[in-house]
């Protein structure tokens, strides 16, 4: 009776398996969600990662964690996503760096482009280059001319090899036909002291780093990296215009990306509801010109897409020219 009991009951278990599972797995999300930030906290990606783990919740009915993984410049972190289940839970907010390391040519534990599934696009990052209140040109066009005047003397200052700073210092040196003076530092934390200190000449960096400077007077923005103005400071002109130097863009993005694989239904609902976010003009107005952050027009994955793809292939051709190689 016992044997035939305990089949009964194991039977009846089986025929409640498929629903238990559905009951389990439900829509989507019916747990907590992970956001990788690929960096330490205080920068731009943590500041957006915190900034959807505030404004996602009520309309996704679970809370996001977000878990910073420094190291390697943010490939620990990336790597952790890359090889995470690709069912939604696990996401990352990644930079510009996600396909500059691989611009070099460098050995990445991971493909960026085929081993992620891109979300959405969340904020770009101008940046400008700068220089001392005491360096002598007023513009970008006498500031090309001092360093034509005296070549491979002005030294620019990075957060090191292969970091934004440096792509776009020798795309300038490329489209001006000039030579700088790399000077790498472990981070982007001494590249301003360094700068206030007259030990370099100049950096192209981050406008919301370099922003209070400018407002003290003691440094000066020449050009904005970007493709457009920045909203922080309109009256400086893009080094497009300024060099002028027609094609000239630097656009560091951010943005939110899942393991490949990942559903399509899971990507289409993150996508809307992170663009619902940074489309908010009060979330731009309030929350993300006053950090420095750009807003971008919300956009589908295909577009992140193209923007990787054809991000890859530009820094691939700026780092041959310049004979840039990974560390």
């Amino acid at each position: 009776m016992r044997t035939r009991r305990s089949f009964l009951t194991a039977a009846a278990g089986l025929a409640l398996a498929p629903g238990v599972l559905r009951a389990q797995s439900g829509p989507y999300p019916n747990r907590p969600i992970r956001m990788v930030v690929p960096l330490p906290p205080g920068g731009s990606p943590d500041y957006l990662s915190r900034l959807l783990a505030e404004r996602l919740p009520p309309v996704l009915g679970q809370p996001i964690v977000v878990e910073n993984k420094p190291g390697a410049g943010g490939t620990i972190g990336r790597e952790f996503v890359a090889r995470a289940a690709p069912d939604g839970y696990t996401l990352v907010m990644s930079e510009s760096a996600h396909v500059l390391s691989a611009s070099l040519g460098a050995k990445l534990p991971y493909d960026p482009i085929r081993d992620f599934e891109p979300i959405a696009l969340t904020g770009v990052i101008p940046f400008v280059l700068a220089v001392n209140a005491s360096f002598p040109a007023q513009t970008l066009n006498e500031f090309i001319a001092a360093a034509k005047a005296r070549p491979a003397t002005l030294t620019y200052g990075t957060a090191g090899i292969g970091s934004p700073h440096q792509f776009a210092a020798e795309l300038l040196a490329t489209m001006s036909g000039v030579q700088f003076v790399h000077v790498p530092y472990k981070g982007s934390a001494g590249i301003i002291p360094a700068l206030l200190a007259n030990e370099i000449s100049f950096t192209i960096g981050a406008v919301n780093s370099l922003l209070p400077h400018f407002r003290s007077g003691k440094l000066r923005a020449l050009g904005v990296a970007s493709s457009n103005r920045s909203a922080v400071i309109p009256d400086v002109p893009t080094i497009a215009e300024g060099g002028p130097l027609p094609g000239y863009a630097v656009d560091i993005w951010l943005g939110v990306l899942a393991p490949a694989g990942t559903p399509r239904t899971i990507v289409d609902r993150l996508n809307v509801e992170i663009n619902r976010v940074i489309g908010d003009p009060q979330i731009v107005r309030e929350r993300l010109l006053p950090v420095g952050l750009e807003p971008v027009t919300p956009g589908s994955p295909e577009r992140f897409l193209e923007v990787m793809k054809s991000d890859l292939e530009k820094y691939t051709k700026v780092a041959r020219d310049a004979k840039m190689k990974a560390e």
